[in-house]
């Protein structure tokens, strides 16, 4: 039981690493960026001066206010195009950094059993949280299964408490106690 528990907590360790792994990679090649910075900036700006116009028009509007309005949508919407194909590049790296390691993780706990499930996975769940394991008992759990979990949880928490830019935009726009995500 007890190798059962230091492998359960190397996994957590591993996702803690990795996770913030990833939150580097992404802000060396996003965050710290002036072509982020600039993007981030005037959406910022066309999005306020977007809701400003929306909150100034009226109903009995003319046709070149609404169509001023619909090309500020347009710039605003290529804008947090180009926002996206920025992030993309970080999306790749960490992408082929998280392939090799998940390699190399995967054959040092093939068929070992990390930790014990209080639950009984749901079906279609139940092949990568048994994976690679021998035996029918589907409350063992397969290194994957435990990885997946930690890191996103891991992620989330690191998003949300302000290891990366994203948390800023994130916390800023919570709406009557719910949180509006950007694209």
């Amino acid at each position: 039981m007890s190798t059962m528990f230091a492998d359960t907590l190397l996994i957590v360790f591993i996702s803690v690493c990795t996770a913030l792994l990833a939150e580097g990679i992404t802000w060396v090649l996003v965050y710290r960026t002036d072509k982020y910075k600039r993007l981030k900036a005037e959406v910022e700006k066309q999005s306020k001066k977007l809701e400003k116009k929306k909150e100034t028009i009226t109903e009995s509007a003319g046709r070149q206010q609404k169509k001023k309005i619909e090309r500020q949508e347009e710039k605003l919407k290529n804008n947090n195009r180009d926002l996206s194909m920025v992030r993309m590049k970080s999306m790749f790296a960490i992408g082929f950094c998280f392939t090799a390691l998940m390699g190399m993780f995967n054959s040092i706990f093939d068929g070992r059993v990390v930790a014990k499930l209080p639950f009984t996975p749901l079906s279609y769940i139940q092949g990568l949280s048994h994976r690679n394991l021998l035996g029918d008992d589907t409350t063992d759990c397969s290194f994957i299964f435990l990885y997946i979990l930690c890191t996103m949880s891991i992620r989330q928490d690191l998003r949300l408490h302000g290891t990366c830019e994203d948390a800023c935009e994130v916390s800023s726009h919570k709406i009557g106690g719910f949180q509006k995500f950007k694209l």
